[in-house]
């Protein structure tokens, strides 16, 4: 009787062992297959919410958002809490040895011209603001235009793309106001005169339904480059002429070190479809999707 029961309990523990492995090779992430996490520039959040969404529904995949500023974006990236990442900037030399001295080639993948917008409360009937001024203020002079600046975080890309072209390292703190996300910047302008909002143009040409009441108090201003008499929206054409002077290049930044979701996403992404989900959200594609014509020699009525 005892030899039947160790008998039973030996084939009852190798089925086990074979259905456990059979359920982990299911796990086993491929390229369009798996689950995996992604770290997303705060900014860029509602494009690459809808390019993962659509990408799902085509794969046995799901793809978990971090949305952080771009500072943690990248200690994140560094530190291997996720192996992808959505930038408005590639990774420096420096950042690029550290993954090399862990066996991982990092690989960057363009996949859109993005824009820096500024908003203001639409009871400002002005809508022109000259670079220079935003420049100005920033360095610390006086400017009677502009009350305030209004940025997401200090850590955000945004405040970076703007300390760059301002020729400074830090943000002075007089009338200059940050809060945590592109969400916050948008409502606080939206109920205070006088202030300008330095976002992410993703976030006004596909806002969140609970965001469209305030998307729709504020105005996006058109800029006149340091340089130059003309003022310029930040639409997909002005961004294809390059027209507009606050643009940047979006990329997705695969550093897993083995063909995972990365190098699908990525993949997806840069392709047709995730060119035309650029398209539609605003921005402006790599690679603009081509559209077939049927040329017929008659009209078929039906």
């Amino acid at each position: 009787m005892s030899k039947i029961i160790n008998f039973l309990i030996s084939a009852f523990l190798a089925l086990l062992i074979v259905c456990c492995s059979k359920k982990e090779q299911n796990k086993e992430e491929t390229i369009i297959k798996g689950s995996t996490s992604i770290l997303v520039d705060e900014t860029l959040v509602p494009v690459i919410e809808d390019q993962i969404a659509v990408f799902e529904s085509y794969y046995d995949a799901h793809i978990t958002i971090i949305s952080e500023s771009e500072s943690e974006v990248l200690n994140s990236l560094i530190k291997q809490e996720s192996g992808i990442a959505v930038l408005t900037r590639e990774l420096s030399d420096n950042e690029k040895k550290l993954f090399e001295q862990k066996k991982i080639i990092p690989r960057t993948t363009k996949i859109a011209i993005d824009a820096i917008a500024f908003i203001a409360n639409k009871n400002n009937k002005d809508t022109l603001i000259a670079l220079q001024d935003v420049v100005s203020f920033m360095q610390g002079k006086s400017s009677s235009k502009i009350k305030g600046l209004v940025f997401d975080n200090p850590n955000s890309s945004t405040v970076r793309f703007m300390n760059t072209i301002a020729g400074i390292k830090t943000m002075r703190t007089e009338a200059v106001y940050s809060f945590k996300t592109n969400e916050e910047v948008i409502r606080f302008v939206a109920q205070n005169d006088g202030m300008i909002g330095v976002v992410g143009v993703n976030w006004l040409s596909q806002p969140s339904p609970k965001m469209q009441e305030f998307v729709d108090k504020v105005n996006i201003l058109a800029v006149k480059n340091l340089t130059g008499k003309d003022y310029f929206e930040p639409t997909q054409n002005n961004l294809a002429e390059g027209q507009y002077p606050l643009a940047r290049d979006l990329y997705v930044i695969n550093c897993q070190g083995n063909s995972g979701l990365g190098m699908g996403f990525a993949s997806f992404v840069a392709g047709d479809i995730g060119q035309r989900i650029i398209l539609k959200s605003g921005l402006l594609p790599i690679k603009v999707p081509g559209r077939r014509f049927n040329i017929r020699k008659e009209i078929i009525n039906k």
